[in-house]
Order: structure tokens, then C-alpha cells, then sequence
């Protein structure tokens, strides 16, 4: 990477429009899609590097995603497997940031108790916690099916995204559907992304 390219600063808008275009990505394959990862590149540096690239990357974007290999895990995330992989991710230095779609469970605020309930018995077990918890959402009558992405970039800037899967059979299952703000969402997710940037 040159010194123009380590030097350029990244902020919020060019992270959230990465965000949205991974998200983007993944829309087409539909709903049930195992959690895909990103690498986000410099739109400068591949139109450098990869002049053969020059007619796909689009101009007005200051990062690029970069589809990585497909990731283990069921759908609606969570996995061990999914735990592990981030855990033992590594990137070049040309890579500033990356970006993580997976699907997900929401509920609404007043099904709260029903999983405090389901969760208690296995306190003292995290993965048993886990399992019980996912089990719970999965079996709510009030649960809706998301999609989220979460999002980094070396320098701490990060960013959560969710859209909601349409609850309307007639409704298009491949349709855009309108993006929400939602920092608060996945700390955790967002803490695993950034520690794939540590240089430890």
C-alpha cells in the first residue's frame, strides 16, 4: 500500500455506504443465506493495483467490498463455528475494514421475560445459554427474521445496519426493504470484527 492510500481517513459515510452494499449483495440470494463476510479495500488503491477491475468498481465509492469465502453457521447466526472463524481471521494491511451479513431473530420489547425464562435454567452454561436463547426467539410467536450487517474499519468507526424480512407471503421475498440504524444491536459481533484488525 502506498503512503497516499495509508494515509487516506475513512469516516462514517464511506462506512455505511460500505455497509449497505454488502447488505446489498446478499439481497438477491434471497432469505436463508449463511453469514457472509466482507473485506473493505480502497476503491483508489484496487483501481490502482487491479487496472482489469476498473469498469466494476464504482467511482463514487471510496471503499470497495470484497466477497470472502462463504462462512459456516446456520443462518440465523450465533454458531461456535462462526465465533472461531472470526477469532482466527487475519487481513493484509490493504484491507481498512470489514463487514459482516448474517440473518437474524428480532422480538419484540415485551418478549423479554419469555426469554429470561427460557434462560435462567442455563446461566451457569454459556453455550447451553445460547442454544436455549436461540431456541426461545426461534419458537416466539412475535419473532421476524433480519437481516443485519455489522461493519468496521481499522481505525474503531463501526456501524450496525438491520432490515426486516417482509411478513407478507404476497410481499416480494427478494425485495429491498428499508434499511434501520442499529448501533445497540450486536456489541459483541461488532468487538469480534474489530479484534480481526489487532496486531497481537
Amino acid at each position: 500500500m502506498t503512503g497516499d492510500e495509508t494515509d487516506q481517513v475513512f469516516g462514517e459515510a464511506a462506512l455505511g455506504r460500505a455497509a449497505q452494499e454488502a447488505i446489498e449483495f446478499v439481497e438477491p440470494q434471497g432469505w436463508g443465506q449463511p453469514p457472509q463476510l466482507f473485506g473493505l479495500v480502497p476503491t483508489s488503491l484496487l483501481a490502482t493495483s487491479q487496472p482489469e477491475w476498473a469498469d466494476m468498481l464504482d467511482d463514487g465509492a471510496t471503499l470497495t467490498v470484497i466477497e470472502q469465502e462463504p462462512l459456516p453457521g446456520d443462518p440465523t447466526g450465533g454458531s461456535a463455528e462462526l465465533d472461531h472463524v472470526l477469532a482466527t481471521t487475519t487481513w493484509p494491511e490493504e484491507v481498512v475494514g470489514c463487514a459482516l451479513v448474517q440473518e437474524i431473530i428480532v422480538l419484540p420489547p415485551n418478549a423479554e421475560s419469555d426469554l429470561d425464562g427460557a434462560l435462567e435454567p442455563h446461566l451457569a452454561d454459556k453455550e447451553a445459554s445460547d442454544r436455549a436463547g436461540r431456541a426461545a426467539a426461534e419458537s416466539h410467536p412475535e419473532r421476524r427474521t433480519a437481516r443485519m450487517v455489522a461493519a468496521v474499519l481499522r481505525d474503531g468507526h463501526r456501524i450496525t445496519l438491520l432490515t426486516l424480512r417482509p411478513d407478507d407471503e404476497d410481499d416480494d421475498p427478494f425485495a429491498a426493504n428499508e434499511l434501520l440504524r442499529a448501533d445497540q444491536l450486536a456489541p459483541g459481533l461488532i468487538q469480534g470484527l474489530l479484534a480481526t484488525f489487532d496486531e497481537d
